[in-house]
């Protein structure tokens, strides 16, 4: 059946799929909700979603190299329930998108995957080269992924996955584009160790949460359909950064589904892993 879009466009809050109750046309808070603090420099706020691993790898990654500095407590916002709509979380990131980050040393908040990559990059110094040459290729990196995963996500993923309905035509579109970037991505890691060269950097934190979990079948169940087997430099990439331990510790922070050994809702200290994954938490009610 065809479309014939109207003269104007008006929202229908019952249409969207899965999703539907969490869009809307207008930004701003919805209720008031003030944010807790805990007692670390940063306070994020995030969900496990691909932008969310991004940002507790990050950190992760930063405490493993010795950057205590980096210690933070992570806040579960449920974007189910329209916890990014409050009036804390908005003041923070007037978009309303997880992850949001507040560092209560500078007072800056940080919006944006990519913006807090770059943040705590260059506020310790780490994961990002210092050779200029080496630092705008790992850049070139970073950007290309801001700019490209909505395709992966907000256009093959909601298509694919999450629509109500399957539409060949959108389907097709995005496939192509999402397998495109994929070639993108396997033929700049045929030569290389990591996608900005040798060292390991914010590129790749901010790119295996999307592509390389998209390659191992992890995120929309789609790894057969988009053939991601075909793409070995990208699959021997994905795997290196899987097998780091501050990715397989930052990969549940502020999860809510999946086994309940691999949910940690929130995280106020190292010794969380070991006491207070979900599955710890259910053992010990009982």
């Amino acid at each position: 059946m065809s479309y014939t879009p109207p003269k104007v466009w008006t929202w229908d809050a019952e249409s969207g799929g899965k999703f539907a109750s969490i869009n809307r046309p207008i930004s701003g808070p919805t209720h008031d909700k003030e944010l807790q603090t805990g007692k670390h420099p940063l306070q994020l706020y995030s969900l496990a979603t691909p932008n969310g691993v991004k940002v507790t790898v990050m950190l992760e990654e930063l405490l493993a190299a010795g950057h205590t500095g980096a210690e933070y407590d992570a806040w579960l916002i449920n974007i189910q329930e329209g916890d990014q709509f409050g009036s804390g979380f908005v003041d923070v990131n007037p978009n309303s998108k997880i992850p949001a980050l507040f560092d209560t040393t500078t007072g800056s908040r940080v919006f944006e995957s990519g913006a807090i990559l770059l943040y705590l990059a260059e506020k310790f110094d780490a994961f990002l080269p210092k050779n200029p040459a080496a630092r705008t290729e790992a850049l070139n990196w970073l950007f290309w992924l801001q700019g490209s995963a909505p395709y992966l996500g907000g256009g093959f993923g909601h298509f694919y996955a999450y629509a109500p309905e399957k539409f060949e035509y959108a389907i097709n579109r995005f496939t192509m584009e999402a397998k495109r970037q994929m070639d993108v991505l396997d033929r700049n890691l045929a030569d290389r160790q990591f996608l900005g060269g040798d060292e390991y950097s914010i590129a790749d934190i901010a790119t295996a949460p999307w592509y390389g979990a998209v390659a191992k079948g992890t995120v929309y169940d789609a790894a057969e359909f988009l053939d991601t087997s075909s793409y070995k430099n990208l699959n021997r990439w994905a795997d290196e950064v899987f097998a780091r331990p501050a990715y397989q510790r930052g990969k549940m922070v502020n999860r809510g589904w999946g086994e309940p050994s691999e949910q940690l809702h929130e995280r106020h200290d190292a010794s969380d892993f070991d006491t207070k994954t979900q599955d710890k938490i259910e053992t010990a009610a009982q």
